[in-house]
């Protein structure tokens, strides 16, 4: 975790946030050697494309595909006008 001055984040704003989201690094932001804030990366989300490959050791990617499109039910992909 990275502690930097608020001048420190008004100067090298582009910088620290690269930090926080390519490398998922916290920065805490301090003013006056008080700490005011903090700047955390997102709570990673996994689809669910992406949920079985955690259950790799669990399931087959027969089973893997079959629960993928259980999960869609009566959801298809064509676009409809919620308008209409």
């Amino acid at each position: 975790m990275q502690t930097i001055s608020a001048t420190d984040l008004a100067r090298k704003t582009r910088e620290i946030f690269d930090a926080v989201a390519g490398n998922g690094e916290t920065v805490m932001i301090e003013r006056n050697h008080v700490v005011i804030a903090q700047i955390v990366p997102p709570e990673r989300t996994m689809t669910a494309a992406r949920a079985p490959v955690g259950l790799r050791l669990m399931i087959v990617p027969k089973q893997a595909q079959a629960w993928i499109k259980e999960s869609y039910g009566a959801f298809d992909e064509t676009v409809r006008d919620p308008w209409a």
